[in-house]
């Protein structure tokens, strides 16, 4: 196996936050290291000396660790083994742990020698948008060929097949005032909203508070006093390890807490993360600044290091980054690197800066270090690392070389504006720092260097504030005064220098290998908006998200425009600010838990009589009740005789039930349905139907009167939900000004269909206090009664083309009263049946169900265009579209095959013989009972006009084709003189 060269160990004797008198071991690339707590997988790598830790998207040129924070581009590792392994980590937030493994990725066969990076020898075949126009021809070879190859070549790590063997939590809260971040600013606002009486959480994503303070040593003590003082308020909420991810409306946010991350595995019964949705009054996000890179030649190099990442593995992890450091930056803050290095041991550190003599220069000068003012860094020497870097004179030509192995980059500081952006706050460009910066917004305000207030005091007066106008918005007054850090902030004004102009690829977004030249060459092609020349090029796409680059592209693209980068702006931003795993956006939610297995009262019951159960929307229903040496078959269709010869009844707990009340109820549902309910006599029920906006059939069901203010509507089993949705939404947004109310009562009901030529005796045995013979409960009556000592309310509704009732009784008297039924139609042979017998039943009757209820049709196609009221309704309008009442449209129809006893399948085309035309498709088959042999539903165009005609049900996925006749989808009792019985 061949290793990657190592330097040297570079850790500290002393100083940082990091405890060295533990070791923890953990493995790279199948090779042991040692690091300590608080280290993370990058410093303790750093410490080790290792200097590649991965390859690029597309070159595959070797990469070294370039931040030391969530905005890391290069260093991607997979974490964990087996079903716990989490690609596309950045090494720079996972917190070290004893046995930690990790692996690189996106390289093969190794880090060492990744022979994709023959790529990189083809770079001028490969620019920007190369996959648009290389795999168009021949185009028979873009499914066996191209997109095989490309979805290999795709992405950077490889996600487990194993199932997860951790759990995930959801979990919401509500504050006051919640405090994105816990830098000086961060700290600052959630004391000061804290010690005004508000309810505060303060979420940071480091497993330690503090942000900047943890690399200066000389604030250590405001950051240990300010967190004691925070421990002590019982109403501050501080949640360490908890990345905010996203901005959603009314003050909602996501965040993701990494409960057990840095632990080898969850203790039992502990999620692995949780899932925060977070209600805030008020939010103040202190997110800091990101570090910008600046695009020269060799940019990408390993030991090429932001100066602010560099500074903080000195002062917080105790790591030396290199011995001989450059500094190549534009602004006074990343001065203070300087200093760092030379503190933690650095044997030279020198300045290259391409502004004339400033007094952070000037300072370090007099501190005894070489600083070259009004220079720049034209690119690096070395393959695997640096040893030298080239510099010149601005502009000039030629230039020298000076001996590093670390070259520390700083281009100045941007606001971290992500979440700032996701709330739709308006974003304004601040010449001074030379970025954009928040504007204003209500209910949220940024503070600190998230707002462009750079350095210690000033981010922590800011950060106060922030958090005392935070709380006062909320309704608290201002709390007492307490002090602040004391520093002196260097100067933060920035001159913009974006990229050094000399041969070779200088990168503006390290992750993909987006270069200057592509940004200019997406502008050349026409792709001159930001978000064009993005997706043409995948700048700031990702993982990545442009934190360190964004701008700078942005920059090139201002300048191939000829506008200023203010012009050009920022792409959108949008959730997620990091990668968050998909463990925690499911949740429990996967496997059987994906959804909830909703069960009716009489499920026990079904179970012991033998049922074989069927999912039916989220519900588990008895399908049939099989019995000895039955088939599936031979039990449904006795199931369906039984019902047509004698008595038979179905549990129908499951349709939906929507309790409506208010003196605009009938209104309401006058609004909502194709038919009128305003003229629905008290006692009486209707058969409804509801349209979606676009004129397509939603759902179908019954709705009763019980009072003039008092409706009981039902819905399909499948639509249940839906249907409530669809009414609270015109309640709450389109006719507020109606009285009305309403509720989901399905599973405050259990109902059962006694359906039959024995159906009325059977329930004249058992029901008390009501008449139910046609004169005492007509077709469509509703009325209360008891039975066997309950209460009940009978529907007189079939859907089967019998004589039918629907018995409701409160859900805990559902068992005495399924039984009760029972045992009075035991003399007339009553039976149960399941799912299947009732979807034979309305097959055979010709009512429509699911299946032709699926969202594409209209209440023409499925033969109910005259329950259209002339008065408005929901999807009136739209419904009336050419193209929804065209002739040709295909109508709901029967089909039968001509030889009786073969099968038609569910899909099934219509065609003439012959052609391969469609003409429609079948919805619904059953075997029956009543017409004897295979019958469906189908949708055809023509309809009523091809009743008689005989055409071919195709069914290509099994090459199978079934002559068959056309006929009226109501095979049984088209009259309807059974169920008026």
């Amino acid at each position: 196996m061949i290793e990657l060269p190592r330097r040297p160990r570079l850790r500290t004797a002393r100083g940082g936050h990091v405890d060295r008198e533990r070791t923890l071991a953990f493995r790279f690339d199948g090779r042991e290291y040692r690091g300590h707590p608080g280290d993370t997988l990058a410093s303790a790598l750093l410490a080790s000396g290792v200097r590649i830790v991965g390859r690029s998207f597309k070159y595959h040129r070797p990469r070294g660790i370039y931040t030391a924070g969530p905005e890391e581009p290069n260093a991607l590792a997979g974490i964990g083994t087996g079903a716990r392994t989490t690609p596309n980590t950045k090494m720079t937030t996972v917190e070290l742990h004893d046995g930690l493994v990790a692996e690189s990725q996106n390289r093969w066969p190794s880090l060492a020698i990744d022979l994709m990076c023959v790529n990189s020898a083809f770079a001028r075949f490969l620019p920007a948008g190369f996959y648009y126009k290389t795999f168009m021809w021949p185009a028979s070879f873009w499914e066996k060929l191209y997109e095989p190859a490309i979805r290999r070549a795709a992405g950077l790590g490889r996600a487990s097949t194993a199932p997860d063997p951790d759990h995930y939590e959801a979990c919401h809260a509500h504050c006051d005032v919640l405090v994105v971040g816990a830098g000086a600013a961060g700290l600052a606002a959630a004391r000061a909203a804290g010690e005004a009486g508000a309810r505060v959480i303060l979420a940071e994503q480091d497993f330690l508070a503090g942000g900047g303070l943890l690399a200066e040593p000389a604030q250590e003590a405001w950051r240990r006093e300010t967190l004691a003082a925070l421990d002590a308020l019982p109403n501050v909420t501080p949640m360490l390890r908890t990345t905010v991810f996203g901005y959603y409306e009314q003050n909602m946010l996501g965040a993701l807490e990494r409960v057990a991350d840095h632990l080898p595995e969850p203790p039992p019964h502990q999620p692995r993360q949780r899932y925060w949705t977070i209600r805030a009054r008020e939010v103040v996000l202190a997110t800091g600044a990101d570090e910008r890179l600046i695009a020269f030649p060799g940019n990408d190099r390993p030991g090429v290091m932001l100066a602010g990442a560099a500074r903080t593995y000195a002062r917080r992890f105790g790591v030396l980054a290199g011995r001989r450091a450059v500094l190549f930056a534009n602004n006074d803050e990343a001065y203070g690197t300087v200093a760092a290095l030379a503190e933690a041991g650095a044997e030279r550190v020198a300045v290259v800066d391409p502004r004339p003599l400033g007094p952070a220069a000037a300072a370090a000068r007099r501190q005894g270090f070489e600083v070259l003012t009004g220079h720049e860094v034209t690119g690096g020497h070395g393959g695997r690392g640096i040893y030298s870097v080239e510099a010149r004179a601005v502009g000039s030509a030629g230039g020298f070389q000076i001996d590093a192995d670390l070259l520390c980059v700083s281009g100045g500081y941007g606001p971290a504006i992500q979440l700032a952006s996701q709330s739709r706050t308006a974003m304004r460009w601040d010449d001074r720092i030379a970025a954009f910066v928040p504007g204003e917004a209500a209910g949220q305000r940024s503070a600190g260097a998230a707002r462009g207030c750079f350095g210690i005091a000033a981010a922590a007066r800011d950060g106060l504030a922030a958090g005392r106008a935070a709380a006062t918005a909320a309704g608290f007054p201002p709390g007492a005064a307490f002090v602040l850090p004391d520093a002196d902030d260097p100067d933060p004004t920035v001159t913009p220098f974006w990229e050094v102009p000399a041969r070779g690829k200088a990168f503006v977004d390290l992750q993909h290998d987006v270069t200057t030249a592509d940004i200019r060459l997406a502008h050349r092609e026409g792709y001159r908006h930001i978000e064009h020349a993005k997706r043409y090029t995948t700048h700031a796409m990702a993982t990545d998200q442009g934190k360190t680059g964004g701008l700078v592209g942005a920059a090139v693209l201002a300048e191939a425009r000829g506008e200023p980068v203010a012009a050009v702006g920022m792409p959108t931003y949008r959730p997620y600010v990091t990668p968050i795993t998909w463990g925690a956006v499911a949740g429990h939610h996967r496997g059987r838990a994906f959804a909830p297995i909703r069960r009716t009262m009489l499920h026990d019951w079904h179970a012991r009589r033998g049922a074989e159960f069927m999912e039916a929307g989220l519900w588990l229903r008895p399908a049939f009740y099989p019995k000895p040496g039955e088939s599936p078959w031979d039990a449904i269709l006795r199931e369906g005789g039984t019902v047509r010869r004698k008595v038979g009844v179905c549990d129908v707990s499951t349709l939906g039930k929507i309790d409506v009340q208010g003196s605009d109820a009938a209104t309401f549902l006058d609004r909502l349905y194709t038919n009128t309910f305003s003229t629905l006599p008290v006692g009486k029920a209707r058969y409804g139907l509801m349209l979606r906006e676009d004129g397509m059939v939603m759902d179908d069901g019954t709705t009763s009167r019980l009072a003039p203010d008092h409706f009981f509507v039902t819905t399909t089993t499948a639509n249940a939900g839906r249907v409530l949705e669809h009414m609270e939404f015109h309640a709450q947004t389109v006719w507020p000004e109606l009285d009305v109310q309403f509720c989901s009562v399905t599973d405050q009901w259990a109902s059962m269909s006694v359906a039959g030529p024995e159906a009325r005796r059977t329930l004249a045995k058992a029901v008390e206090g009501l008449d139910l013979s046609d004169a005492g409960l007509p077709f469509m009556g509703v009325a209360d009664a008891t039975l066997a000592g309950r209460p009940v309310r009978i529907f007189r509704i079939s859907f089967s083309g019998e004589l039918a009732f629907e018995v409701a009784t409160p859900a805990g008297y559902a068992l005495a009263v399924w039984e009760a039924i029972l045992a009075a139609g035991d003399e007339f042979g009553i039976e149960p049946y399941g799912v299947e017998a009732l979807g034979l039943l309305r097959i055979e009757k010709g009512h429509v169900a699911g299946a032709e209820l699926n969202g594409q049709t209209t209440m023409r196609d499925v033969g109910l265009g005259k329950m259209a009221k002339k008065g408005d309704f929901v999807g009136k309008v739209l419904a009336g579209r050419p193209g929804l009442t065209d002739p040709a449209r295909p109508r709901l129809v029967g089909v039968r095959p001509v030889e009786r006893e073969r099968q038609i399948r569910p899909g099934a085309h219509l065609v003439e013989a012959g052609s391969d035309r469609s003409l429609g498709w079948i919805t619904s088959v059953t075997r029956s009972v009543e017409p004897g042999g295979w019958i469906g539903l189908a949708m055809l165009s023509g309809g009523e006009a091809r009743h008689g005609q005989r055409l071919v049900a195709a069914f290509p996925l099994l090459d199978e084709t079934v002559e068959v006749e056309i006929s009226s989808p109501h095979f049984v009792d088209p009259e309807n003189a059974r169920v008026r019985g």
